[in-house]
């Protein structure tokens, strides 16, 4: 089952000017950041009431954020969902046909397992499946 919008991941060029445009934006600091060495990612978290935002920076030149700044520029990156049970919901949209790109959940930012979709099943948009690790 499908809870809530978790957060929308950016992708930027530089956490730390963007961490200070976000702060201007939203009227408040970024509570946290991270590494996450298997995605070549370095991220910074924002709470935007039950929603977070999520900017990510890449940390190697091969990483999956540096390939979409290559492509795409700066901007929205992905749209995280929070899921009950992660494996259920994969089985029940693969079987619904989306198109899923790991079906194993991996670790995430913010102690969480994620999988994504392919943008091609889901009208353009780079979708994150999340849920607690915990």
């Amino acid at each position: 089952m499908m809870r809530k919008i978790e957060h929308i991941g950016i992708a930027v060029k530089d956490l730390k000017k963007s961490n200070e445009l976000f702060a201007l934006l939203l009227g408040k600091e970024h509570y946290k950041t991270e590494s996450v060495a298997g995605e070549g990612v370095e991220t910074s978290f924002f709470q935007v009431g039950e929603t977070k935002v999520e900017l990510l920076q890449a940390s190697r030149p091969d990483s999956p954020i540096a390939k979409y700044l290559e492509k795409k520029s700066e901007g929205v990156h992905h749209i995280a969902l929070d899921v009950e049970d992660i494996h259920a919901e994969v089985k029940r949209l693969k079987e619904a046909g989306f198109e899923i790109l790991n079906e194993t959940p991996k670790q995430g930012a913010d102690n969480k397992i994620v999988v994504f979709l392919h943008p091609r099943s889901t009208n353009g948009v780079l979708v994150e499946l999340c849920q607690n690790a915990g």
